[in-house]
């Protein structure tokens, strides 16, 4: 008998339901992939093509449960996470699903908080599950963290202010893997930060990718980090797909205009070569 796939999204439909003044906004229209267990998807678009959206709701996070509630809605098919339903998800659905997906997401960093040391800062989902689970434990736990994703260990006693961009990056990158998840959402995690950083952030994504059943969405514009650290892509314009593969072979064989936009756009520049004058007989 086959494992039961990690995520499927059947024609999922997602908007945000009207407040006051403002109407409602259909977020993403018709998205559909299936996610086996230990494989990776990239996800990128232009700006407001649902991106984001979909990163969130694939988590767990901000799904309202009651009618009425602020948050994106699922209007249209379902999204399936670790067998749970999120169309038709209750609290202990999304606890559930909350608890075994990882979730990084846009300027994780700035979501540090920053009375807490780095330390208790990656500890802070254990406690938010379990406030009496042990404190030394939880340390070791989160040395554990800071050492996947390279960070020294003398960082623990920090605080997030007296670190850079990229380690404040990285530590928000070990609390979301501080439980333990069987699924990995991040939402942009080169966005921000120099170069030399950038490439150790695509080598941790690459080296998770490595261990068996590492299963990861990945929202970002980034080609390195789609090429080294996904096995397939979804391209979103406007809240729709408009391609879907391998990459490669998406940007390859570019049949929509907007991916062809986008693959003439993620093109390396064309070096310039000089003519060599001709030598005159």
């Amino acid at each position: 008998m086959s494992p039961e796939p990690a995520i499927v999204v059947s024609d999922l439909s997602i908007e945000y339901p009207a407040r006051g003044a403002s109407p409602s906004c259909v977020a993403l229209r018709g998205v559909s992939f299936r996610l086996e267990a230990g494989q990776s998807i990239g996800v990128l678009g232009e700006t407001g093509s649902g991106k984001s959206t979909l990163a969130s709701v694939l988590a767990g996070r901000g799904i309202p449960l009651r009618s009425g509630e602020p948050g994106p809605r699922i209007s249209g098919g379902d999204a399936t996470v670790l067998g749970h339903s999120l169309r038709h998800a209750r609290k202990r659905d999304l606890a559930e699903v909350t608890f075994h997906v990882g979730y990084l997401p846009q300027e994780a960093s700035a979501t540090l908080e920053p009375t807490l040391s780095v330390q208790d800062n990656v500890a802070l989902p254990i406690f938010e599950r379990d406030h009496h689970y042990s404190r030394r434990a939880a340390g070791e736990r989160a040395a554990l963290m800071l050492d996947t994703v390279h960070l020294p260990l003398s960082v623990l006693s920090k605080y997030p202010y007296e670190l850079s961009a990229g380690q404040r990056q990285r530590v928000a990158l070990a609390k979301s893997l501080v439980l333990g998840p069987q699924v990995l959402v991040v939402d942009e995690p080169t966005a921000g930060i120099d170069a030399t950083v950038r490439d150790a952030v695509i080598d941790l994504l690459a080296q998770l990718r490595e261990h068996e059943g590492f299963t990861a969405v990945i929202v970002s514009h980034d080609l390195a980090v789609l090429r080294r650290a996904t096995d397939l892509s979804i391209v979103l314009q406007a809240g729709r797909p408009v391609a879907y593969g391998p990459i490669e072979e998406v940007l390859a064989d570019p049949s929509h205009p907007f991916v062809r936009g986008l693959a003439d756009a993620l093109k390396p520049p064309q070096r310039r070569t000089e003519r060599r004058p001709q030598r005159t007989s």
